[in-house]
């Protein structure tokens, strides 16, 4: 297995206010940010020192993740639910191309998978299966709602109209039962 990275390494409070750090400065100013980083390591004692293009890789993930959580909001944000079930098919396509990837990627290096990256793989097909379960469920209800209301409605109109008609109560309840299904 593949050392960790080095700022896998870092306490979790120096994680933070290395996100933190990026993120005010754009995701960009990697020389001064990674100068900042280490003098804030020597601080605290800690002998571990980082290199810039650890810090761009990192500060280009947290970039790249910002992004990418900003469009599936744009995207969400105004869609009915047959549009969400699309683009948990356009999801689960992306996810299944990105791990063909990441597989062919650790073939040609003649690694090994990161289990991290295979276990955060693993829960993001998992939680988009789940949330594809749900939405289905969500269709169901609504259209049974749908359904619902129209036999009540065409029950009502046949309430009406089979008044006007003269029939009894009865009869109209016999119809409404075995007609429609609603009592």
């Amino acid at each position: 297995m593949p050392a960790p990275r080095k700022i896998d390494l870092l306490p979790e409070e120096i994680r933070d206010w290395l996100r933190e750090e990026l993120s005010q400065r754009g995701f960009g100013d990697i020389e001064d940010v990674t100068g900042a980083l280490n003098d804030r390591l020597e601080e605290n004692g800690l002998s571990l020192s980082i290199g810039k293009s650890a810090v761009g890789r990192f500060s280009k993930a947290l970039k790249d993740q910002r992004e990418a959580f900003s469009i599936a909001e744009t995207l969400l944000s105004d869609m009915d639910i047959e549009a969400e079930g699309e683009l948990h098919k356009v999801l689960m396509q992306m996810i299944a191309t990105s791990a063909v990837h990441m597989i062919h990627a650790v073939r040609e290096e003649d690694g090994h998978l990161d289990p991290k990256d295979l276990m955060n793989l693993g829960r993001m097909l998992k939680d988009l299966m789940s949330s594809s379960g749900m939405r289905e469920k969500l269709l169901k209800d609504e259209r049974d709602r749908i359904e619902r209301k129209a036999r009540e409605e065409a029950a009502t109109e046949m309430e009406a109209i089979a008044r006007e008609g003269g029939l009894t109560d009865d009869a109209i309840q016999t119809f409404r039962k075995k007609l429609l299904g609603v009592s």
